[in-house]
C-alpha cells in the first residue's frame, strides 16, 4: 500500500491519544481486573531481569521483654527471602488494508474505521488478559501467558521459584467441596486464608456457584457491596467480603483472594503502549499495522493468605 505520511501520522496520533481511555476500559468491566485496580494492586516498575517480591516467612524472633540493663538479643534476623517472576509479553495488532483505506477516504471516514478497530482490539485485550488471569494450569502458550490465580492458589505448584513442598509457609489452601457448595466449606476456606483481621477481600466464583450461595442465604435478605454494585457487578456478601462471579472462572472453583498480596505488575513504558502505523510490516501484504504492547505479570507475595474451594457441582 503506498505510504501516506499524513494519514499514517493521523492514525498513529489518534491511537496514541486513545491509550489512557484504553487502559481505563481494560480495568472497568472485568471484575478481577477492576478490583485489582481499585485496590491499587496494578503497579508499574521500571524493569529489571525479573519481578522480585520480598517475602517474610517467619516473625522477628529477637523481640522480647527486658528489664533495666538486661542484654537485648542482637541476633541477625533471618526469615526474609524473595519470589522472582519472569516478565510476560502480550500484543494486539490493528491492521488497515489498502482497500479499507481506499474505501474510507478523508480524515473523518478513516478515523471512524480506526475507532472501530481500536474497540475490537480493546475487547480482545480484555478477554485475553482476563482469561490468562483465571487459568488454573501451567501458564498457556508454552508458558508465555501471565500467571493465573488458579495456578498461584494451588497447594503444590512451584511459584516464584519457591517450592511449597519444602517451604510449607508458601502453600495456599484447597478445600474440596465434594458436591454442592455449602457455607461450611466456604468457612473452612475463608478461615484458612485468614490471620486476625488479615482476611480475603474478594471471593470470586462461577455464576452457578454464585447462585448456589445466594440460595443458601436467609430468605429475603441480600447484602451487597455498594461500590461493586455501582460499578455494575452483581455481588453478595460473605462476612465482610464481596462475593462476585465471572464467566471466565473455571467450573467448580471459588477463590478466596487477599489482594493485598497480589499484584498485576507492568513495566513502565511498556504498559499497553502503542506503536506508530507502518506500511510493509508484513512483506507482500497490502496493509499498514500498529501494535499495542504490554509487558507484565501477575505476582503473589503471600500464598498462605489465598485459598480456593474446588469441585463445586450442581
Amino acid at each position: 500500500m503506498p505510504g501516506n505520511s499524513n494519514f499514517d501520522a493521523l492514525l498513529s496520533t489518534t491511537l496514541q491519544n486513545y491509550r489512557p481511555t484504553l487502559i481505563d476500559n481494560i480495568f472497568t468491566d472485568r471484575v478481577l481486573l477492576n478490583h485489582l485496580n481499585e485496590k491499587g494492586r496494578v503497579v508499574l516498575e521500571e524493569g529489571g531481569t525479573s519481578i522480585v517480591e520480598p517475602l517474610i516467612y517467619t516473625a522477628n524472633d529477637t523481640t522480647s521483654s527486658y528489664s533495666g540493663y538486661d542484654a537485648i538479643d542482637l541476633t541477625p534476623q533471618e526469615g526474609i527471602t524473595a519470589a522472582e517472576y519472569d516478565w510476560k509479553q502480550m500484543a494486539a495488532s490493528i491492521a488497515i488494508s489498502g482497500i479499507e483505506e481506499a474505501k474510507n477516504r478523508g480524515s473523518e471516514a478513516i478515523i471512524k474505521l480506526l475507532n472501530a478497530k481500536i474497540m475490537q482490539a480493546e475487547e480482545s485485550i480484555k478477554e485475553s488478559l482476563n482469561t490468562m488471569l483465571f487459568s488454573e494450569s501451567t501458564p498457556g502458550n508454552g508458558g508465555k501467558d501471565f500467571n493465573g490465580i488458579g495456578w498461584i492458589i494451588d497447594a503444590s505448584n512451584t511459584i516464584g521459584g519457591i517450592d511449597p513442598s519444602t517451604n510449607t509457609w508458601w502453600k495456599s489452601t484447597e478445600t474440596a467441596a465434594g458436591g454442592a457448595l455449602t457455607v461450611a466449606k466456604m468457612a473452612t476456606s475463608y478461615t484458612a486464608a485468614s490471620k486476625g483481621n488479615d482476611t480475603p477481600d474478594l471471593i470470586i466464583t462461577t455464576a452457578s456457584a454464585f447462585n448456589q450461595y445466594e440460595a443458601l442465604l436467609t430468605a429475603n435478605i441480600r447484602y451487597q457491596d455498594v461500590n461493586k454494585a455501582n460499578q455494575g457487578f452483581q455481588n453478595l456478601m460473605y462476612k465482610n467480603t464481596p462475593v462476585v462471579y465471572d464467566v471466565t472462572c473455571g467450573a467448580g472453583f471459588m477463590y478466596m483472594l487477599n489482594t493485598k498480596y497480589l499484584k498485576l505488575t507492568g513495566m513502565n513504558n511498556h504498559w499497553f503502549e502503542t506503536t506508530d502505523f507502518q506500511n510493509g510490516t508484513v512483506a507482500g501484504v497490502d496493509a499498514k499495522y500498529a501494535l499495542i504492547l504490554t509487558f507484565g505479570q501477575l505476582t503473589c507475595s503471600n500464598r498462605a493468605r489465598q485459598s480456593k474451594v474446588t469441585g463445586i457441582t450442581g
